[in-house]
């Protein structure tokens, strides 16, 4: 085959396309084209494939980015000089260069620093723990490594070396731990609120470390004329930045969104963006790093209201999704595993791996349980806090950008060589890949706290399980629990805010959504920090309600791929041993939480599709309001009747049984003794109460039965038949809420109501 040479001063931007014999590979915009779908496929195919291991992304990017590297596909040559020809390095370089910088001010908008301070002295002893003990043994073995660095590198800097190794060995993946926490479903637990709160800790010393090490000048030969008052000229310009940021950009960015009312207008968009670069810029003016000031400008961004949420919302896809995996595909790059040879290069390596998961996880087990924590969940938070992953990269390539020898600050050059850097790589991607299949060995936790103290079923105790997703469905959740609460009896109420885990590697919106349960921030302690709007929308209802209605509210959160959620819901429903899981109308993609719940619940499962905005609902406005109870056989149809005996006992409510006899839909002949039974009991309950009976014969139309409802007013049907559901929709009654029995436990199915003792 013939070389085609390609002249490097004269690369153009775009070809002149096949036609005119222009090869599309030699021109810097088409060939970007193509390695960023190498660079997609392959990242998305390792993460298909890691998909049953429950590893996160960040370990199918590193594969994918090391995978196009020479490591392996890059040692064919020609594969390398199709793709990634040494004149197209910059180009990628950049656009990935980009990429991390919007994903690191991504990451300082995770971190909450007024919140931070009150999340307590336990979380920030176990981060201190994990970053001396890793950070002391880095330390001692640098000592060693140092040996090997310097058959290459003649004299490396001894405290640069000292400072980088500590670095690397003592981070903690803040994005990477989250979407770990939330895939084992911990994120909601006091192990993940710990782990969370301590690695928040744990990125910030990481970073102040990272900035020493980038400041402190090198000691080539070339660079002896460097005077050592620059390491403390670039410090001092770092920390002058800082306070400028704080103190002068910080507020006027307050004052922007708060003169824009928080919306996402598209001047607070502009300015924000921008910002992001121009501190950037300003850092690596100054010998920092410019993600540096792309991390500090996400921490002044002012995290109260929606803004936060929104911002991440527009740009995060683009970032995580497109630009970040470029960076992980330079890195692999950069990555020969091949130059791992010998006994003495596995050695180190074993050597590495094993002082970075015993400074980590021995550090942080010893001062857990100092903190009384129990010793499983304390050597949970070990491998928890021992996760790597982006920022592991971060620091492993932020000094190989500059490898003119005239650069003041060529720290890298001087303290890795190759076979370190891939050495290093491997320990990050050994240590985040345990992470998973460690905690799920060790760590069974008591899913949202365990069995509730008053769960044992009495007299008048009732609980329910109502799933929300929006605060439109709060009202007629509202007012079908409160149409139980009377004065003979009390109902607890365990209210769960169903939210879909979206894949994205940053963690801020499960942060956001969870922080509620102290994740990672105690939300007690922050008593200033507003609470979402279906919180709001129930308290406000417990301030208002009648004191008659002995109603207790209880909130949970689920945040899970749709695939897993009905775990969440099924075990909390077993633990708390509700009454029946109410769940609003689900449409799309959201379905399957539906089905599965009813497959996999051990109580009753009830859906409540609910007029728009709960308009008309069963307990609104003055005078007595209609519920009408369909009956016309079958365990679901028996189940509609006790929660229609349930409601009777509410004065303020009028209930109508509507009993259809018809052959052609009517249980079978084993049950029509049980349904006798169901109905005699409903009228010995209501009796002395205001309940209306009609019995109507229809003979195998739906339509009918549809009709016959049709001639009263109800604010609230019950049916446990989904059939007569559709004709009763189909003749426009839209209008009525609908509560739809779907299905019921086994203990339902063979017993006729008994009184209070459900």
């Amino acid at each position: 085959l013939k070389k085609m040479v390609v002249n490097v001063t004269n690369i153009k931007v775009a070809s002149d396309g096949i036609w005119e014999g222009d090869n599309p590979l030699n021109c810097a915009f088409p060939l970007l084209i193509v390695q960023v779908i190498l660079v997609l496929f392959s990242s998305r195919f390792l993460a298909f494939l890691l998909r049953p291991l429950r590893q996160p992304k960040v370990v199918a990017e590193i594969l994918g980015g090391i995978l196009l590297g020479p490591s392996a596909l890059g040692r064919n040559k020609e594969f390398v000089e199709l793709f990634f020809p040494k004149w197209s390095t910059p180009i990628l370089e950049s656009v990935a260069s980009i990429g991390l910088l919007f994903f690191l001010f991504l990451v300082g908008l995770e971190l909450d620093l007024t919140a931070l301070g009150h999340t307590g002295k336990k979380a920030f002893a176990i981060a201190l723990a994990g970053i001396c003990l890793p950070f002391a043994l880095g330390a001692a073995i640098s000592l060693f490594l140092r040996t090997a660095v310097e058959k290459d590198h003649g004299s490396a800097g001894y405290w640069q070396f000292l400072l980088f190794i500590g670095v690397a060995l003592s981070i903690t993946a803040f994005p990477v731990l989250a979407r770990i926490l939330a895939e084992l479903k911990l994120l909601t637990t006091s192990v993940g609120q710990t782990a969370l709160a301590a690695a928040a800790f744990n990125d910030i010393a990481a970073w102040i470390l990272l900035a020493l090490a980038v400041a402190l000048p090198g000691s080539h030969d070339h660079q002896k004329h460097v005077s050592p008052l620059i390491s403390i000229w670039v410090l001092l310009s770092g920390v002058t930045f800082v306070i400028f940021m704080f103190f002068l950009i910080q507020p006027a960015m307050r004052w922007t969104i708060r003169y824009y009312d928080g919306t996402m207008h598209e001047a607070c968009i502009c300015l924000t963006l921008a910002g992001v670069l121009i501190s950037g810029f300003i850092t690596d003016l100054i010998g920092l790093h410019s993600i540096f000031g792309a991390f500090v400008f996400g921490l002044i961004i002012p995290k109260r209201g929606s803004f936060s949420d929104r911002l991440v919302e527009r740009i995060e896809d683009f970032v995580s999704g497109l630009l970040l995996p470029l960076y992980f595909a330079s890195s692999g790059l950069k990555t020969d595993v091949n130059k791992i040879r010998g006994a003495d290069a596995w050695g180190i390596l074993a050597l590495v791996i094993s002082t970075a998961c015993a400074g980590k996880i021995i550090g942080t087990f010893l001062m857990a349980m100092m903190c009384t924590i129990p010793a499983r969940e304390s050597l949970t938070l070990g491998f928890l806090m021992n996760t790597k992953g982006l920022v592991e990269l971060v620091v492993l390539n932020i000094g190989r950008e500059k490898k003119d020898p005239t650069a003041i600050i060529n720290i890298i050059d001087q303290v890795l060589n190759e076979e370190m850097f891939a050495i290093l790589v491997v320990m990050a991607l050994v240590t985040t890949f345990m992470t998973t299949p460690s905690v799920v060995a060790i760590y069974k936790p008591m899913n949202y706290g365990g069995l509730d103290s008053t769960a044992s079923g009495g007299k008048g105790n009732l609980r329910i399980l109502a799933c929300v997703r929006s605060p439109r469905d709060v009202p007629c959740i509202i007012k079908l629990v409160e149409s139980f609460g009377t004065s003979n009896g009390s109902v607890k109420l365990y209210v769960m805010h169903l939210m879909e885990l979206i894949d994205r590697p940053s963690s801020i919106s499960m942060v956001q959504r969870t922080r509620k349960n102290g994740v990672p921030f105690i939300n007690k302690l922050c008593k200033e920090r507003s609470r979402d709007e279906i919180e709001d929308a129930f308290s406000t209802y417990e301030q208002v309600r009648d004191e008659k209605q002995k109603i207790k509210i209880r909130h949970l959160k689920s945040v899970s791929a749709l695939g897993t959620m009905h775990e969440d819901v099924c075990n909390v429903a077993e633990h708390k041993k509700v009454w029946m899981i109410v769940l609003p109308y689900m449409v799309t993609g959201w379905r399957v939480v539906k089905q599965r719940v009813i497959e996999n619940a051990n109580c009753s499962v009830a859906v409540l599709n609910h007029q728009e905005a709960g308009e008309s609902s069963i307990s609104s406005g003055e005078g007595p309001k209609r519920v009408g109870v369909v009956f016309i056989g079958g365990h679901n149809d028996r189940k509609a009747l006790e929660i229609g005996s349930r409601m009777a006992q509410n004065p303020k409510i009028i209930v109508t049984l509507l009993r259809f006899s018809d052959n052609t839909m009517a249980s079978p002949y084993c049950e029509k003794e049980i349904d006798e039974g169901a109905v005699e009991e409903f009228k010995k309950q209501c009796e002395g109460l205001v309940v209306e009976h009609e019995e109507i014969a229809v003979e195998g139309s739906l339509a009918k039965i549809a009709k016959a409802m049709g001639r009263k007013e109800y604010e609230l049907v019950i049916i446990g038949n989904r059939q007569v559901l559709t004709s009763y929709y189909e003749m426009g009654r839209v209008e009525v809420s609908t509560l739809v029995i779907h299905g019921c436990s086994e203990n339902d199915r063979a017993k006729t109501i008994v009184g209070d003792n459900v």
